[in-house]
Order: C-alpha cells, then sequence, then structure tokens
C-alpha cells in the first residue's frame, strides 16, 4: 500500500467507530462546492474527497464517465453514490423531452457503478423569484395536469433505473415547483413508495418552510437518501424579506453554511435517523463558501463525525429528559 492510500485509509477509520451512530450509512459528498469556488479538474476534486475522508460522491461537472470512472473512483477507494436529474418543467409539467434527459443519467449512473438516481425539479426563473416565501406570495405551482405529468414521468424514470439495480430518490429543492410542505406532501401521496423515495434536503426543507426532524418523523421509511447542509439564519431572513432576486443570489452570499454553523439541529436529524436504523446515504453539501472547498468540506465531515460518535450508543430519550 503507498503513502498516499494508507492516509487515507487511516483518515476515514479515525472518522468512523463501530460504536458510533448511523454506523449502516455511508457518507458521501456532493462536489458542487468545489465547482462553484472554481475548481473544475476532476482529479482535484475525487483526490481531496478521498482525502478529507468521504466514502463516495455524487456525479460532479467534468467527471469522466463508465469504466473511467469506475477505475478514479476504486484508485481512490470511493464509491459513486448518486446521479442528479434536473428535471426541466414549468408550470404545465416536465418538458417533452424530459424522459430523454433521464435515460442520459439512468445509464450514467449505471456505466459509473453508481447507487441512486436523485431526481429533482430543475430551478426556473419564476419560482425562484418566491424562494424561501413559496407560500406567502404569489407564486406560479404546477396545475393538476403538470402533477399527473410528474408522477407518471417519475415512475417512469424509477422504473428504468430499477429494472438497471437501481434506487430513485425524489429531491424537493427551493426554488422549483416542489419547495414547500404541502407540495412535499402532494409528492409522497401521489407517488408509489414501493418506486420513489425521497432525498431530504434538510437545508432546501428550511428554505422551503419545513422541519427537519419533524418531517424526517413524519415521512419514515420514505427518506431513502439524505443531503446534509446548514442554513445562515440572518441569510434565509433576508431571502424571505426579498432581498434577494431569488435562492441563486442568496447562496452567492452564504444562505448555506458549514455544518454546525447554522440552524440545522444536526443532532436532531441524526436522532431521528437512529429511531428507523437509516442504512442509507448521509450526503455532506455546501452549495457555496467563502474559502477553500476542501476546508469547509472537512468542516462538514467533522461536524458530521463528531455528532455521530457523540450520538453513538446514546439513548432516544436523553436529549427529552435534558430539555425536561
Amino acid at each position: 500500500m503507498d503513502t498516499v492510500t494508507a492516509s487515507r485509509h487511516a483518515q476515514r477509520a479515525s472518522l468512523r467507530h463501530p460504536a458510533d451512530a448511523l454506523a449502516r450509512a455511508s457518507i458521501g459528498a456532493v462536489p458542487i462546492l468545489w465547482r462553484n469556488l472554481g475548481v473544475a479538474d476532476a482529479t482535484t476534486i475525487l483526490d481531496e474527497i478521498a482525502r478529507i475522508g468521504f466514502e463516495g460522491t455524487q456525479f460532479g461537472t467534468g467527471f469522466p464517465e463508465g469504466a473511467r470512472l469506475r477505475d478514479e473512483l476504486a484508485g481512490r477507494d470511493l464509491r459513486l453514490a448518486e446521479v442528479y436529474l434536473p428535471i426541466p418543467a414549468t408550470v404545465d409539467g416536465p418538458s417533452a423531452d424530459a424522459m430523454d434527459i433521464a435515460r442520459v443519467h439512468v445509464t450514467r449512473l449505471h456505466d459509473g457503478g453508481g447507487d441512486v438516481l436523485c431526481a429533482a425539479i430543475d430551478g426556473s426563473s419564476d419560482r425562484d423569484a418566491t424562494a424561501g416565501r413559496a407560500d406567502g406570495a404569489p407564486t406560479p405551482v404546477f396545475t393538476d395536469a403538470a402533477w399527473a405529468a410528474l408522477v407518471a414521468l417519475l415512475h417512469d424514470i424509477a422504473d428504468a433505473a430499477a429494472a438497471l439495480g437501481h434506487r430513485t430518490a425524489f429531491h424537493p429543492h427551493a426554488g422549483t415547483f416542489i419547495e414547500t410542505p404541502a407540495e412535499i406532501d402532494r409528492l409522497v401521496t401521489s407517488t408509489d413508495p414501493a418506486r420513489i423515495g425521497i432525498c431530504l434536503d434538510v437545508g432546501h426543507h428550511i428554505v422551503g418552510g419545513g422541519d427537519p426532524v419533524a418531517d424526517l418523523g413524519t415521512l419514515g421509511d420514505r427518506v431513502t437518501h439524505l443531503h446534509l447542509k446548514d442554513v445562515n439564519p440572518d441569510v434565509l431572513d433576508d431571502l424571505r424579506a426579498g432581498r434577494f432576486s431569488g435562492v441563486g443570489e442568496a447562496v452567492q452570499n452564504g444562505l448555506f453554511t458549514e455544518l454546525g454553523a447554522g440552524t440545522l439541529d444536526l443532532d436532531g436529524v441524526i436522532e431521528a435517523l437512529i429511531e428507523r436504523d437509516y442504512d442509507g446515504w448521509l450526503m455532506v453539501e455546501q452549495d457555496r463558501g467563502f474559502g477553500p472547498p476542501s476546508e469547509s468540506a472537512a468542516i462538514g465531515r467533522r461536524v458530521l463525525g463528531a455528532a455521530l460518535r457523540r450520538l453513538g450508543g446514546r439513548p432516544l430519550t436523553a436529549r427529552a429528559e435534558a430539555a425536561g
């Protein structure tokens, strides 16, 4: 074993202990942080993700595909956790070419030896304008026909992915037509739970007006994939007050921050997952930071590691007793 590989193994071992909470879950990184801070080289991004101690990654812009991607990941002892599928849509529903776009992403996932297809509605300027306050402002929403088209499309996508051995999870996202708790509820009640899981992005869920801890309890086993990101409450207040043009500008101004630095109840999220012995992916994500991306990613990984260590073996009633 060469020195670099040995160092990666030691780093990862130092961050995962048998007594940690959620020992059956896997921990991955989302590379958008590097892309948004100007790091485009896939080799550099994958090297840093492995060095920091992650076990997997979302497919990133500029990554190789197919056998070459599998080789690049295997050489760093990484896995392809997910491929993200943005579905173009208007108030009238998904675009006519949405299934063709989805097939490209399903093939990318399969050829790369990946796990989860993470589907979301793509951002649009009309919904972005009321991101974070879509329940309280004049906001364009899906028509009933659009909902029916989306549900049918998601089932077709999930069936195509399942035929190749992959799970599908839908990712509600701020600035899109599936953002608010009511929209999430309609999606959950309209789709087949055996085919469509939910990727709960706890940061976007907060922005959309949800409570990640309470809603993890409500959604239960429908949550099959998780994106972990924290939210700066001051920037969120500005977004909801209409001081930004939308979620994109808010992100540029630090809406999402390192785990532990914002309003997310990370311990509460982990405890809700302990309740159901969650064994899926925990994807650490921060869309943008103000320093080198590897520093923010390392902070997120270590804050998560510390929380898993702290909550490992801890009775679930301990926090309630302490609060009482």
